[in-house]
């Protein structure tokens, strides 16, 4: 006599892929992240803060982008803090590329840079007030030209990266350097 015994099948597990599904992207794009680059009027160390941006639009993009570094130097006799605070109307053309965008990003606007000086070792010899310690305050017009890479990872959320040359006028002369930019994005 044959025994027969039903067989057992197990079912494939299921994946929601609505998760991973890079959807239609809306026009509206707001991001966050960290910025490095060069101080705005010095030639020489890594500035570095915060940043973020909102942008609006398709193939030709509008928006307005915020940022905050800052850098430290010292020598000898002073130490130097450098703070850069950018606010920009940016431009762009961009183009979708399978789950990523490319762009390149024009901003202009002004950078307001404050800088503190204080004397090493001032307090010990005995001085007080400016002889210790100064600061100013300026504010210059600058601009950058940024290659920006958004990567949709899921849903509405983007990674990016971001970076180009960047230009100021201080005193009557042009300053160049670099600006970069890697974080998150929201695309609804």
């Amino acid at each position: 006599m044959a025994w027969s015994c039903p067989s057992a099948r197990a079912e494939a597990p299921t994946v929601n892929n609505a998760l991973w599904t890079v959807r239609s992207p809306g026009r509206l794009s707001v991001d966050a992240g960290l910025v490095v680059g060069l101080p705005a009027t010095w030639q020489t160390g890594l500035s570095n803060g915060l940043g973020g941006g909102l942008s609006y639009g398709r193939t030709f993009a509008w928006g307005i982008r915020a940022s905050w570094s800052t850098a430290t130097e010292s020598s000898i006799s002073w130490t130097v803090r450098h703070d850069d605070f950018r606010l920009r109307a940016t431009a762009a053309i961009q183009r979708g590329v399978g789950r990523a965008a490319l762009a390149l990003r024009l901003g202009l606007g002004p950078t307001l840079v404050y800088e503190d000086r204080t004397r090493n070792q001032g307090m010990r010899a005995g001085l007080m007030g400016t002889d210790l310690e100064t600061s100013s305050v300026a504010t210059v017009p600058a601009g950058e030209l940024e290659g920006v890479l958004a990567l949709h990872i899921a849903g509405p959320w983007l990674l990016l990266l971001s970076g180009g040359p960047s230009l100021l006028v201080s005193d009557g002369a042009t300053h160049a350097g670099w600006t970069a930019q890697f974080g998150a994005g929201w695309q609804p």
